[in-house]
């Protein structure tokens, strides 16, 4: 319907009357459709069937009562720079909503496209549901810690040739992301694949949705994964077990995700001190700088017999130069400005991980890199879990931890204490200690025969409330203590919960046990006469005279890579 028939006709503006002769290239007065409110001058109508002729003259000049032609290409109206009277900008009005039209199409149109693209990004996402292997999520204010998996399972085109094709793969690359409370530094723990170590029995999701157990075995590490059915939770757990860490979200890569994130980037930048010719992984690279991607990349991060002394300890120290170069890529202004370089990262890791249901979808996913987005390079410290080689074996093919280094870092790592020279998380973290301390364990400390607690065994190793009551009693002389068994829930950390008037007796067993300050737990009301303190031990308890307490620095003999320095592999 136009303007006249909506009883509006004095709102028409007139140049709104004007059409455009496409034979002539004048603009021509259309009639109205009214004959009541024809103007003073009208033209014949068009035919349907035959186009118009151009006229043999010029157009009529229109009626006072209609404004004459403007000058240039545009339709008849108003003068430039003068206002017309009682019309009150008709056509500035119709331009607007056009204007307005076609950007609300755009938004509208890009808003489609987005919601469609961020359900095909969601319709790339493999989940595994873990269970109770993860910790549920991730909180703002607690440290998170992400198991990053890479496996050696060949799937994907043109990775059938790579041997062993018909393998359900193994945890063949594994690094275990601990990201501070505040957010400012990150420590990525590589665990060898080759490691001896203990692999928990294991309920696993079937595709039916039923539950299956697997039975725990020793073995390679490696073996969580993959083999007798184990699936990434089997990883978390055996993680979990062997560091005391809880493992709050996997993320697992195959080989495919070496070659389309790295290409997705642009290519990895990579130092080499010397060439190399590795026939098995069939890289083919001389001295110097290269930026490696596709199958060149894969190549870098699977070859063990270019760099060091070709063992898969010297292969972990390349595989985490490669990821330092390549977190310093996707933190780069060339790829956080570039919209196609980051359309084709989420394209790429979409298609290319898997991860657990607790992070199964974009919005999530978004929600995770939001809180990892402000750490900085310098800050992110990659390193090794210190081993030994296996003295059980005449030759050497396994490693075992060693725990006398072992145990400082993954304490470190549980005390949430960064590897990296963090000035002023460190200046805050001694001084909110100190006042902590000052306020919990200064003071005066009861006679080892006055101290009453009882023990608890909450996630430490089986049979660790007797072993520690055993300890109490004979090598500390705390008579006063009794063994209760298994606690009600498990912890991931000792606590020690205490009465205001129990005070001297808690920094006493605190002392003996090593506990840190952060373990107190001090209640509101006195307790009567002869109660005894509660001691639980924690997922983080390693044994009797272990101290709990975290080191401030790591072993200097620690292996490690920093995430900012570009080093040749050698």
């Amino acid at each position: 319907m136009d303007a006249h028939s909506r009883g509006r006709a004095e709102e028409i503006d007139p140049a709104d009357q004007w059409v455009l002769n496409p034979r002539t290239g004048h603009y021509e007065l259309r009639p109205e459709r009214s004959a009541a409110q024809q103007p003073s001058v009208t033209r014949p109508r068009r035919s349907r069937t035959a186009p118009a002729e151009p006229p043999a003259t010029a157009p009529e000049r229109p009626t006072p009562s209609v404004p004459g032609p403007r000058r240039g290409d545009g339709p008849p109206g108003r003068r430039a720079g003068r206002k017309r009277k009682g019309g009150g900008g008709g056509g500035r009005r119709k331009a607007l909503k056009i204007v307005g039209g076609g950007v609300a199409f755009l938004l509208v149109g890009g808003a489609v496209a987005g919601y469609l693209y961020y359900e095909h990004l969601n319709d790339n996402i493999n989940t595994t549901d873990v269970g109770d292997a993860g910790s549920g999520g991730f909180k703002k204010d607690q440290p998170i810690n992400i198991l990053v998996i890479g496996t050696d399972k060949r799937t994907g085109a043109g990775n059938e040739g790579y041997g062993d094709k018909d393998s359900p793969g193994h945890a063949d690359t594994t690094f275990l992301f601990h990201v501070s409370k505040d957010r400012t530094n990150a420590t990525a723990l590589s665990i060898p694949r080759d490691l001896i170590t203990d692999i928990p029995t294991c309920p696993t999701r079937q595709p039916d949705g039923s539950t299956k157990d697997i039975p725990g075995e020793r073995n390679r590490f490696n073996t969580s994964l993959g083999q007798a059915g184990r699936d990434p939770g089997c990883t978390m757990r055996t993680v979990k077990q062997l560091t005391g860490i809880q493992v709050d979200h996997f993320m697992m890569a195959d080989f495919n995700a070496v070659k389309t994130l790295s290409t997705a980037v642009g290519g990895v930048p990579v130092c080499l001190e010397k060439a190399v010719d590795d026939k098995d992984s069939k890289l083919k690279l001389g001295p110097g700088e290269h930026r490696l991607q596709g199958e060149d990349a894969l190549a870098f991060v699977r070859t063990r017999h270019a760099f060091g002394n070709e063992s898969d300890l010297d292969r972990i120290k390349t595989q985490q130069q490669f990821l330092s170069s390549m977190i310093r890529e996707m933190k780069s202004k060339d790829t956080l400005t570039s919209p196609s370089k980051l359309l084709n990262l989420a394209e790429a890791a979409t298609k290319a991980l898997s991860v657990d249901t607790g992070i199964g979808s974009i919005g999530k996913l978004k929600d995770l890199a939001g809180e990892l987005k402000g750490i900085n390079p310098k800050n992110i410290t990659f390193t090794t879990l210190p081993v030994l080689d296996n003295p059980a074996e005449r030759v050497k093919a396994t490693v075992i931890v060693d725990q006398g280094r072992a145990d400082p870092l993954l304490q470190m790592i549980r005390g949430d204490v960064s590897l990296t020279e963090v000035e002023a998380q460190k200046k805050a973290k001694a001084e909110a200690e100190k006042n902590q301390q000052d306020a919990l364990l200064q003071g005066n400390r009861a006679p080892a025969g006055d101290v009453r607690v009882n023990v608890y065994n909450g996630g430490g190793p089986k049979g660790s409330a007797g072993t520690t009551l055993t300890w109490l009693q004979n090598s500390k002389g705390v008579t006063k203590a009794s063994n209760l068994g298994n606690a009600p829930a498990k912890l991931d950390a000792t606590t020690l919960e205490y009465a205001p008037n129990q005070a001297d007796q808690a920094r006493a067993l605190a002392d003996m046990m090593g506990l840190p300050s952060s373990a107190l737990r001090i209640g509101t009301t006195d307790a009567p006469p002869a109660t005894p303190m509660k001691l639980t031990l924690g997922a983080d308890f390693k044994g009797a005279g272990i101290s709990l307490t975290a080191p401030q620095q790591a072993p200097e003999d620690i292996q490690r890579v920093e995430a900012d320095k570009a080093v040749c592999v050698k």
